[in-house]
């Protein structure tokens, strides 16, 4: 039978092994930089070292003029590990690939060219539909990091966040206990003759295992409470100590809240962070206790807390001080780049192995699933539930 008259192409007819490698083309990525803009927002999505492991495989980086400042990297820096900078903002959002750590702003996505890819966080909670309508029209393909899961099913960006938030939240609490006109003067270390710091902790996962190792490793006396069972004893395992915890019993809670000198609050919920503790409880706790909610960003667990900024992070109420920053890991901007860094970096590296997003998104499952929106149509079934707008199944579209 001649070519011509053949019902297969040449491309099919080709053995599968040499059809994977036509289609496992190495690309060469061009990602763009931006500075953060929002208000107290220092982190970089990518360090010097960062940068330069991604130019050294080919592939180029445009970095705005400053966007590492606030976390102690400088353009020169950047410019010694391969990357290119401009102090054009237009220019950054014009590469096909756009890095972030914030979601873009409205006037960004306007930068946008048609089809970009934007990887940075989605914070739903900050959202409207309005803004989901404009990602569409410009049919970008958006990852959320936060969404993005591991081989194990984790999700990497929010553990590595919650680890920094957890370590945090005692560092914070020292700090306030020593502050002269409002702290208790209280210092934590296991001091002879003196009795320790009281930590109570309600939620036993990320944020508060690591506020336990933490606090524990100060020399405080540490209860954590949660209403999963299987949440504390995997704390106690990894902490390898046996300490106090216990379920979310008023009773129980009362009386340590009563007595400790710290109280953090660590606690997840759907849509909101379940109010734990009320304000009668906050009331009968000591003056000068300290009040760390790291649930805030999700609505908080203590009722009387507030959001607050860095730049006026505390407040008081009924003589307990309470802390209520949103996003605590900013406020170690330099730790929390590297931090994000080492996550973008392997995930950028293997897009460029395999030829383009596209390819990755096929067959990496984790990646997937930080997919929100691809080539202007939403693919997240908690966007749409949440906004009323129509998703379509990303698997349905990919293969």
């Amino acid at each position: 039978m001649s070519q011509a008259s053949s019902p297969f192409s040449k491309q099919q007819l080709l053995p599968q092994e040499e059809t994977l490698e036509i289609d496992k083309q190495k690309g060469e990525l061009f990602i763009g930089i931006p500075k953060e803009n929002q208000y107290q927002e220092k982190r970089v999505c990518l360090t010097p070292d960062a940068v330069n492991a991604i130019t050294a495989h080919g592939h180029r980086v445009l970095i705005e003029s400053g966007a590492g400042e606030g976390a102690n990297f400088l353009d020169i820096d950047y410019t010694n590990a391969g990357a290119e900078i401009t102090r054009d903002t237009k220019k950054v959002f014009s590469c096909p690939i756009i890095l972030k750590v914030e979601p873009p702003t409205l006037t960004e996505i306007d930068y946008l060219n048609p089809q970009t890819i934007i990887i940075s966080a989605l914070q739903i909670k900050t959202q409207n539909k309005e803004y989901f309508e404009v990602m569409a029209k410009k049919r970008l393909t958006a990852i959320a990091f936060e969404y993005i899961r591991d081989d194990d099913g984790n999700y990497p960006a929010v553990r590595s966040l919650s680890e920094i938030a957890g370590i945090s939240s005692i560092l914070i609490a020292a700090e306030l206990m020593a502050m002269p006109s409002e702290g208790n003067g209280l210092m934590f270390g296991n001091i002879s003759g003196v009795p320790p710091v009281e930590v109570v902790i309600i939620g036993a996962g990320t944020v508060g295992e690591f506020a336990a190792r933490s606090a524990l490793g100060l020399g405080a006396n540490v209860k954590v409470f949660d209403n999963s069972i299987s949440k504390l004893r995997k704390l106690q395992t990894n902490l390898n100590q046996t300490l106090y915890t216990s379920t979310v019993q008023p009773k129980n809670l009362i009386k340590s809240l009563k007595r400790c000198d710290v109280a953090i609050g660590a606690t997840r919920g759907k849509d909101r962070s379940p109010v734990v503790v009320s304000s009668s409880m906050v009331e009968n706790m000591k003056k000068g206790a300290v009040v760390i909610d790291v649930s805030i960003d999700m609505g908080g667990c203590f009722e009387t807390s507030e959001v607050t900024t860095h730049r006026k992070p505390t407040f008081e109420k009924y003589g307990v001080i309470h802390y209520g920053v949103p996003n605590i890991p900013s406020r170690y901007p330099r730790t929390s780049s590297i931090s994000i860094s080492n996550i973008f970096t392997p995930y950028l590296l293997k897009i460029g192995e395999e030829g383009g997003l596209e390819h990755s998104l096929r067959f990496d499952k984790g990646l997937r699933n930080g997919l929100y929106m691809y080539h202007g149509i939403l693919t997240n079934k908690s966007v749409g539930d949440w906004f009323g707008l129509n998703y379509n199944d990303i698997n349905f579209l990919i293969f």
